[in-house]
């Protein structure tokens, strides 16, 4: 092989690696823009998914929040007020409580009730402010001359065990508390605390009687 073969084949030899080197350089190039371009495309993908799972929540919100709006004035228009009629009585959980003034106690024979002074009524709704406990009554029976305190005190308020000191007397009452007991007849009255009463009696004539009325429901 002469000279002049020689330097051509290293100068095809030169040639070739140049163009190698600039293709491979290309080619990398290429690659990553490549990758590159893929990586913002995912990245878009994802962010629009995610605002497209947003916007359908949002959505599903609104639409349950106007069903329940629906379903509200549905309710409203189908249940309409009703007006008070004057004169008409309002049912028992709308109505107040009402107090007897004066309170009156008798027997058996008297209308228990609210009492007023034009409507006198016996209240069957006592309560002790001493003892705190609510008056007991029996019908037709007054309490024998032997009930002590102790008697009440310990039996209140069994009215099985308390039965074991009443005596029948026809239209009498009997009243007692776990402090105090009312009985008297309807020609005399007693100064204890106890009673049979066969008339009405206003109880503020009984000081010895710490009792209230309890509140009537309307």
């Amino acid at each position: 092989m002469d000279a002049d073969d020689l330097d051509l084949d290293l100068d095809l030899d030169k040639l070739l690696d140049e163009v190698e080197e600039k293709f491979c350089r290309h080619v990398s190039v290429a690659s990553s823009a490549r990758g590159h371009a893929d990586t913002r495309e995912e990245v878009g993908q994802k962010r629009h998914t995610r605002s497209v799972q947003k916007n359908s929540i949002s959505e599903d919100i609104d639409a349950l929040l106007e069903d329940l709006l629906d379903d509200q004035q549905h309710r409203d228009t189908a249940q309409p007020k009703r007006e008070q009629i004057p004169g008409e009585k309002k049912p028992l959980s709308q109505s107040g409580w009402r107090r007897c003034c004066p309170v009156f106690i008798g027997g058996s024979s008297l209308t228990n009730g609210v009492g007023t002074a034009t409507t006198k009524r016996s209240c069957d709704q006592l309560r002790c402010v001493s003892c705190d406990f609510g008056v007991l009554m029996f019908d037709d029976c007054e309490w024998e001359a032997s009930c002590d305190y102790l008697f009440f005190r310990n039996n209140i308020p069994d009215r099985q065990k308390l039965q074991t000191k009443l005596k029948r007397k026809r239209g009498f009452r009997a009243y007692a508390c776990q402090c105090s007991w009312f009985s008297s007849s309807s020609s005399s009255s007693s100064s204890s605390s106890s009673s049979s009463s066969s008339e009405l009696t206003e109880l503020r004539l009984q000081p010895q009687l710490r009792w209230v009325c309890g509140k009537h429901q309307d």
